[in-house]
């Protein structure tokens, strides 16, 4: 059995229970924990939708479910990853550069466990900017992306595309709509954002 799915359990989302237990004082401190139950903790805490995958199967079912849960069905998608059409294409969704579209789907660079942010670059989003994206993303990630810090998600992605670095890398971190007062959020972009998260470790 997995460590997300002994910590997790299967297809967990971040509900308003789960908000709760997030903010008790009988979780152990973030500076403690393994780096996999860091990123997750912090992005639910930062308001994203968590669902854990065991294989490929699970992620276009827990997809599927994303589209009843909001009606997108035969809907208009923003995609640039050609390997990702095939699961618009099942779910009769379009994704040939409508000018409303409802969503983004995507891959990324790798997820951030200090921040619990989602790192991207021009392969996903090409030159847009994170307030240009669509406010719902639903991204499909694999464990294997998970690393600790940001700086190791750059020198990540300067290896990957060595001799051809590609441009506007980003990170996306709110994904929930700022209280008032905290003014840390002034300016950022919050995304109505579900993780696939794909088990490959």
């Amino acid at each position: 059995m997995s460590l997300f799915r002994k910590i997790f359990g299967s297809s967990l989302s971040s509900s308003d229970d789960e908000k709760e237990q997030d903010n008790s004082s009988f979780l152990p401190d973030a500076t403690n924990m393994s780096i996999d139950e860091q990123f997750i903790y912090n992005f639910k805490k930062n308001g994203g939708k968590f669902l854990y995958c065991e294989n490929l199967e699970e992620v276009k079912e827990q997809f599927e479910n994303i589209l009843q849960e909001n009606d997108w069905y035969e809907s208009n998608v923003l995609c640039y990853e050609p390997k990702l059409f095939h699961i618009l294409e099942e779910n009769k969704l379009s994704y040939d550069k409508s000018p409303n579209p409802k969503f983004l789907f995507s891959n990324c660079e790798n997820l951030i466990a200090e921040e619990g942010s989602i790192l991207f670059c021009s392969k996903q989003i090409k030159q847009h900017k994170p307030n240009e994206l669509p406010i719902n993303i639903v991204i499909l990630a694999t464990t294997s992306q998970i690393l600790a810090i940001k700086s190791d998600g750059l020198s990540g992605i300067k290896k990957k595309y060595e001799g051809d670095i590609p441009t506007n890398i980003t990170a996306i971190k709110y994904f929930e709509k700022a209280k008032e007062e905290d003014f840390t959020q002034y300016g950022s972009a919050a995304k109505n954002l579900y993780l696939l998260l794909l088990e490959d470790l």
